[in-house]
Order: structure tokens, then sequence, then C-alpha cells
């Protein structure tokens, strides 16, 4: 918040007329009347004061820069937080998480084409700082709203999971399929943060753990398409304002999104961790 200067001007002394300070006040007061009470108005009561260089940016950053909201990691990480352990497998480092991997059923997911590109940024440093050499675990739901390792159908798959370690921007980028929205959530993406690749890989150390959130206007566009039938009527009957984990404030984890249905689309977003 910027400072503003209340203190008025102390009043005319009409007792020393020959006092320097008051001569010099009644010269200010004729200099002022002769051209304009108008700008003298306007400078002690501007609400926005030009801040100065020092001050600005300090502030700015503050007020932006937080990190991301922890979540929930729900009831399917395939962590070995909860039964199955997909990170301590060969081939979960990867950038296209579409098929399955290693001694799986070997499906592919199907869908409209999303790339998810996360920027893993230092809250502490005002999120200008990326973190080289951090990891990110991310994994979703497949077109049909069900989790591979956990749901009924695909238990043998491992597909829309996988690890990367981030680059010198501090930077993901994971191939995939849009996901459906089913009963109960808003459609989502989970993911989690670790300090190295190495800790990733081996499960431990997490660093943060929270969820993306897709706008309302692309569900709306990809539902409309072949195979997404099912998340329509799920769609209509929920809302970001009343689910259960964006409920309370999305802004920071609502993706920015560009493409189209016909080209696929990309999902960014920034976490400062």
């Amino acid at each position: 918040m910027k400072e503003r200067d209340d203190q008025s001007p102390p009043e005319h002394d009409g007792g020393l007329s020959h006092d320097l300070p008051v001569l010099a006040r009644r010269r200010m007061i004729r200099l002022m009347a002769g051209a304009s009470l108008v700008p003298l108005v306007g400078c002690t009561s501007q609400e926005e004061p030009p801040a100065s260089p020092a001050s600005s940016p300090s502030s700015s950053s503050s007020a932006a820069c937080a990190e991301i909201p922890e979540e929930t990691a729900g009831p399917f990480p395939g962590d070995g937080s909860n039964g199955v352990n997909v990170l301590k497998e060969s081939g979960v480092v990867r950038s296209d998480i579409t098929r399955s991997f290693g001694d799986s059923a070997g499906g592919t997911a199907a869908g409209v084409p999303l790339t998810i590109t996360l920027t893993v940024v230092d809250a502490a440093s005002g999120c200008g700082t990326p973190k080289k050499g951090a990891a990110v675990y991310i994994w979703h739901c497949d077109r049909d709203g069900a989790y591979s390792l956990y749901s009924e159908g695909v238990t043998e798959e491992n597909y829309l999971r996988g690890v990367q370690e981030t680059d010198e921007k501090g930077r993901v980028t994971f191939t995939s399929v849009f996901p459906g929205c089913y009963p109960g959530r808003w459609p989502h993406a989970h993911f989690e943060v670790y300090g190295s690749l190495a800790d990733a890989t081996a499960a431990t150390s997490i660093t943060s753990t929270s969820q993306l959130a897709f706008p309302e206007d692309v569900c709306d566009a990809v539902y409309a398409t072949d195979g997404y039938s099912g998340s329509v009527g799920n769609l209509s009957s929920h809302s970001l304002e009343d689910d259960g984990v964006f409920g309370d404030g999305h802004e920071r984890q609502l993706a920015t999104m560009t493409g189209s249905v016909r080209d696929g689309y990309t999902a960014t977003l920034a976490v400062p961790v």
C-alpha cells in the first residue's frame, strides 16, 4: 500500500508581520492565488502518488508471488501413499504420458490432444528464480474419468502418469489428452513437486502437492466432441466455486489455455514453491 502525506500546513499567524516564515507563507499564498488553488488541492488530495523505484518492485512482487496452494493428492496418486507406486518403475521419467509403459497392458489413452507446461519457481525469491533440477510428477484421469492403476477396467494400465526434471527455466512439458469430468469434481490434473529427480523416483521428500484446474469454456468445447459425452452432464451439474478443492479459491491454479479442439490445447501454469 502506498503511503500518503496527510500533514496539513500550519495556520497563519497574522500578529507577527515581520516573522520571516510568515512572510514566506504569505508570498506563497499570493503566488498560488494568482495562478490557481487547484494545483495545490490536486497535490494534497492525490490518492496514488508515484511510488519510488525502490519501493514499487518489492511491494508488487510480494503481492503477486505466493506458494501454490497445497491440495490433496486424492485417492489415486500412484506414488506409494495409497497402494501401488509407479514412481519406482523404469520408464516413468518421460514427457509423453499418453501410453502405458513397463509391464503394463500397453494401452494408449484416447482424447483431444493436450500439452501441459508447468514452470516451477522459487516463491521465497519473489517468483523470479526458476527451480532448475526439481522434478514434477503429474497424473490425471482419462476421458472416461478413470484413473490408471485404480479404476475398473484400467488397473493394468499406467498411462497418464509421468515424471520430468525441470530445465534451466524451471519448466516441464507433458504430452497428454484432455481429461474427462467425473461426478463430484471439476476437471483437473494432479501434480507433485520434488526437490530432485532422485527424490521423485524414490517417492520421497515431496516439496508440494497441488492441482491444476481447466477453464470452463475449454471444457465445454472438448466435451462436445466424440468420446466425452459422459462428461457433459457431470460438468453442467458442477462449478469451480462449489468444487471441494478449488472452491476456496482457484485463481493461482487455473491454467492458461491456448489452442483448439482440432489442433489440440496447451495448458500452462506457474508453480511457486
